[in-house]
């Protein structure tokens, strides 16, 4: 059986169906392409909180080895850490495991290497930037040229005997264009801010490890030598 709620929403569904249909209609073409710009803008969206996870580019746990790498390899403990460097799952296991294969090598000529993996490691944590970049740029330029070109049409007409309430109706659904894309841009805008605020954030913490990590392997050159733990 059919609860209340489903029944009130069944019966009012088709009204605000109707409603938000012959508002998107109205827009004409522009509406659908803001439709297809806002698309675009929830997946790259999306595609951001996935590639910018923790777990893929800074996980907690291998922060905390690099942090204590001096005391793991003095307590012989470092070599399941460098299997992580090596598997490269991470980001930073990736600039780790460069930065490890320098070791025994003056700290500028370890940096070299590592600082050009690591502008790669950058551009890799900002792609998909772009799209939202050009989604703040168009969805309002198309929202006002909707409404340009509906205006357009409105006063193309206008004599002198124009019923003025069936043109300042004309002006609103010209008007519903620029709503929607500015409805688009604007959380995209907020994402943009939140991703780049949280690459600068990473790009700082992993800066700070990789340096101290450079440190001991300038003075440890037989660091990758270390035997692993025997297990029974």
């Amino acid at each position: 059986m059919n609860s209340p709620v489903t029944s009130i929403l069944a019966a009012a569904s088709p009204g605000l169906i109707e409603q938000i249909g012959l508002f998107f209609r109205e827009g004409g073409v522009f509406m659908g392409m803001l439709g297809a710009t806002s698309v675009v803008a929830v997946a790259a969206i999306l595609f951001k909180f996935l590639t910018l996870s923790r777990g893929r580019i800074l996980p907690a746990d291998l922060a905390r080895d690099v942090e204590s790498f001096e005391s793991l390899i003095r307590n012989k403990q470092v070599a399941p850490v460098l299997e992580r460097f090596e598997e490269g799952e991470s980001t930073l296991a990736r600039l780790c495991a460069e930065t490890v294969r320098q070791r025994g090598k003056p700290q500028s000529e370890i940096a070299e290497p590592v600082q050009a993996l690591a502008r790669a490691e950058i551009v890799r944590l900002h792609s998909g930037m772009t799209a939202i970049d050009v989604v703040i740029s168009v969805a309002p330029l198309l929202g006002l040229l909707g409404t340009a070109s509906g205006l357009v049409v409105v006063f193309s007409g206008l004599e002198s005997d124009a019923d003025w309430l069936m043109i300042t109706a004309g002006i609103g659904r010209a008007l519903k264009t620029t709503i929607v894309g500015m409805a688009i841009a604007v959380p995209a805008i907020i994402a943009q801010g939140f991703f780049q605020r949280k690459i600068e954030t990473y790009a700082a913490r992993l800066e700070v490890l990789l340096t101290s990590l450079a440190h001991l392997c300038e003075r440890s050159p037989r660091l990758g030598e270390v035997e692993p733990a025997k297990t029974d």
